[in-house]
């Protein structure tokens, strides 16, 4: 699917760039794994070349990816576990929903302004935050965010590496397999060590108090 994508962007005007660009961040959440990372990437090295202005380009990615995350978080909204069912949507089981799930419910609204930096859950993400009647107009504003800074990076990556573009898929993977649980890890320690460090504070109050009774 990558080549085809490729192939025609490297030959059309900039407005067909910013449709396609805003077409594939919006499919990668309905229907992943599109390689809308990888295309962003490639349309950087348009940005380099002054076929399509930066500026533009980020912001119909982000219109896109949001528009995507939209739609999920109705689906999610509205059809909830009779989706999770369905054979349609097979992204979408109980077994790829345990991660994410669990993440939702430790963090909530934390996880929706990192969930374009967490690959391969986004759609998963955005289905269960509307699975969870969490709020639609500040879940949408933070995905929002979340894409502008993700979309922004890939673009300007693509921007840097020009004709070596394609580098890109090789760090990209490794994001994914090392870095991303690794980042997650960090993240996990520094809640466990907030919260070990707060209840030590309680016990040290309450302490206090009854010491003074």
């Amino acid at each position: 699917m990558l080549e085809p994508i490729v192939t025609f962007l490297s030959s059309v005007p900039w407005y067909w760039v910013l449709l396609v660009a805003l077409f594939i961040t919006a499919l990668e959440n309905i229907f992943p794994p599109a390689p809308c990372d990888t295309v962003l990437v490639f349309t950087g090295t348009l940005v380099g070349l002054n076929a399509v202005g930066f500026i533009p380009l980020v912001l119909i990615a982000t219109l896109g990816s949001t528009i995507g995350f939209a739609i999920m978080f109705k689906l999610g909204e509205i059809l909830g576990v009779r989706l999770v069912k369905s054979p349609k949507f097979t992204f979408i089981n109980e077994e790829s929903m345990k991660k994410p799930e669990l993440w939702l419910k430790k963090w909530g609204y934390y996880v929706i302004v990192a969930n374009r930096f967490l690959s391969g859950t986004r759609a998963i993400i955005s289905f269960l935050a509307g699975m969870y009647k969490m709020r639609f107009d500040w879940t949408i504003l933070l995905s929002a965010v979340s894409a502008l800074f993700w979309n922004a990076i890939l673009i300007y990556s693509g921007y840097l590496l020009g004709e070596n573009w394609r580098q890109a898929e090789y760090y990209m993977t490794l994001y994914g397999r090392i870095i991303l649980p690794a980042i997650a890890a960090v993240i996990i320690t520094i809640i466990w060590i907030r919260c070990y460090l707060k209840r030590k504070r309680a016990k040290t109050t309450m302490s206090k108090i009854e010491a003074n009774l």
